[in-house]
């Protein structure tokens, strides 16, 4: 019986903390505030950008900070069309110098690209523009924030259940982790595509550049574990799901040049 309450009082919560997304129309989990969202994202995005400088690994190359700066400024115009709060965000952009295939964007737009996946990949102004939307449309889409609150109601569940049961239920955490988080997580990646494909369309960058990098991606062999284990589609459905948004991106990228 006390079991059963502690389900329905967590359910409950989950419930009446789901929140319409604004771009996506989706409903969201959110137990954590905008306003905590971006300043814990603040803090660790000055840790984060403090030890690379530390380390040496702030990249000092002038022309590719203001490459990636020149991208993303395009970026951030659309994102404050697509979604108006942005617009009062203190957006940030790092090139951190390390081989890592990676990019990310905080909640408040803290961003950062790492030299590995320019350099490994090659990249051109379009496929950096992609991967960068991409990162940008998780910030718009809240999903930094959703994951925190997620997390919270995980972690919340956990000790809720362990009190209940009477012993320690964290070694059930990665089976959690499995049945709860990641399909959340692999729709806010797609979810991520879909409007990155199409904030880098409104900015002026090409379309067809968003299969051409997953391309890149899958043939560096960042294809990462089966896709009902990853966070992140396949790279061959991935490709697929770009390939089908082409068309409808084309008509926005060519008003926008």
């Amino acid at each position: 019986m006390q079991r059963t309450l502690v389900v329905i009082a967590l359910l409950a919560v989950g419930l009446t903390a789901c929140q319409e997304n604004p771009v996506s129309g989706r409903r969201q989990l959110a137990l954590v505030s905008e306003e905590q969202a971006q300043s814990s994202s603040a803090q660790a995005y000055a840790q984060t950008l403090n030890e690379a400088q530390k380390k040496g690994k702030l990249s000092t190359d002038a022309a590719l900070n203001s490459r990636v700066k020149r991208i993303t400024d395009r970026l951030i115009v659309q994102a404050g069309n697509m979604y108006a709060p942005s617009r009062e965000w203190k957006w940030s952009v790092a090139v951190i110098d390390e081989p890592t295939l990676n990019a990310w964007c905080m909640p408040g737009g803290k961003m950062a690209i790492y030299t590995g996946i320019i350099e490994k990949l090659k990249l051109s102004d379009d496929e950096i523009a992609q991967i960068m939307g991409h990162e940008i449309a998780h910030a718009i889409l809240g999903h930094g924030r959703e994951r925190m609150s997620r997390a919270m109601a995980m972690q919340g569940g956990m000790t809720l259940g362990s009190i209940v049961a009477g012993r320690d239920l964290s070694v059930l955490s990665p089976v959690a982790d499995i049945a709860l988080t990641l399909p959340n997580s692999r729709s806010g990646e797609s979810e991520a595509d879909r409007y990155g494909i199409e904030l880098a369309a409104r900015a002026g960058f090409d379309p067809h550049a968003a299969v051409r990098l997953w391309g890149k991606m899958s043939s560096a062999g960042n294809g990462g574990p089966p896709q009902f284990l990853s966070t992140h589609p396949s790279p061959d459905n991935r490709i697929q799901a770009l390939n089908a948004l082409v068309p409808q991106m084309m008509p926005i990228y060519e008003k926008a040049r």
